[in-house]
């Protein structure tokens, strides 16, 4: 096989494999690094006798990503405050045309399911990752993870039960979910304390991921006065030179704000019956390296 040959198969399949690698993960870098790998072990490889490269990477990514899971659920320990996934940007465009497939993909990739999927094994999350997210028969999983059918679809339904009863049940619904976004901005930035009460469901939830690198609660917050009177007194603060951007991450709208140009923090909710369920904000500087901003598409 040429070297464009190589390149060029190996860049037709990159998208899938980032996507498997970050659903494993719920890291970015860490999944970039992954699909590096995987590329250095591609490039490298007797390909003489692959005859379905898209399987062939699939199972050498997947594999990496279990070695690299392992180590990060130690690193995980010792996080300081609530862990939420790394803002993945999304955007299928055109490579979904099936809008059931892409709601498959996007709920997936959701803050929601990736938050459960950190504590299934590794063993457990690649199996569901490849089954859930992606359709591939139990026979494909068997080869990919070395493992027995029959082993495979014991950790498919165990994975599964888990995920089924405790993940949130949300709706999905773009358009609602965009104009409550836009509504919950609004309110927020003019310190409308009312209206935000208004937005917010009576059990609403407010999860904030800094690390320990930036302000942000260490505790979960629960009800709409807590979650209300933290975002007004938030905005009361102020962030210096604010801007805005929305933008799709893991599946859904969110809103970027930037500081000065730069990103300072993600903020994404959840929604059911036509309120705020859960508001999401990450602001660990790490997690938002990966997010590059072009200034005419940000709005103050």
């Amino acid at each position: 096989m040429a070297t464009d040959t190589v390149t060029e198969v190996f860049e037709e399949h990159r998208p899938v494999l980032m996507g498997v690698a970050y659903r494993m993960l719920g890291r970015v870098a860490d999944a970039e690094d992954v699909v590096q790998e995987a590329w250095l072990r591609w490039s490298g490889a007797d390909r003489s006798d692959v005859r379905e490269p898209r399987g062939y990477l699939v199972r050498i990514t997947t594999r990496l990503a279990i070695d690299r899971l392992r180590l990060a659920q130690a690193r995980n320990e010792a996080y300081v405050g609530p862990w939420l996934p790394e803002p993945y940007v999304t955007d299928f465009g055109d490579t979904v045309a099936d809008t059931a497939e892409r709601a498959v993909l996007a709920d997936s990739v959701s803050l929601a399911v990736l938050v459960v999927l950190e504590s299934l094994s590794p063993l457990e999350r690649a199996v569901f990752v490849l089954r859930e997210a992606f359709g591939y028969p139990y026979a494909d999983i068997a080869v990919t993870l070395d493992r027995s059918e029959s082993a495979v679809r014991q950790l498919a339904g165990r994975a599964r039960r888990h995920v089924e009863e405790k993940r949130p049940r949300y709706e999905v619904d773009p358009a609602e979910r965009r104009d409550l976004t836009e509504r919950f901005l609004a309110a927020a930035t003019e310190g409308d304390l009312d209206g935000l009460m208004s937005l917010l469901a009576p059990d609403v939830r407010l999860v904030g991921d800094s690390g320990g690198r930036a302000q942000a609660p260490l505790r979960v917050l629960e009800s709409a006065d807590k979650v209300g009177r933290f975002v007004e007194g938030v905005s009361r603060k102020g962030v210096a030179d604010a801007t805005f951007r929305f933008l799709e991450v893991n599946g859904g709208p969110a809103i970027l704000v930037l500081s000065g140009g730069k990103p300072d923090s993600v903020l994404q909710v959840d929604v059911m019956d036509g309120r705020i369920q859960c508001v999401y904000i990450i602001r660990n500087p790490e997690k938002l390296l990966s997010l590059g901003v072009d200034p005419s598409t940000v709005t103050d």
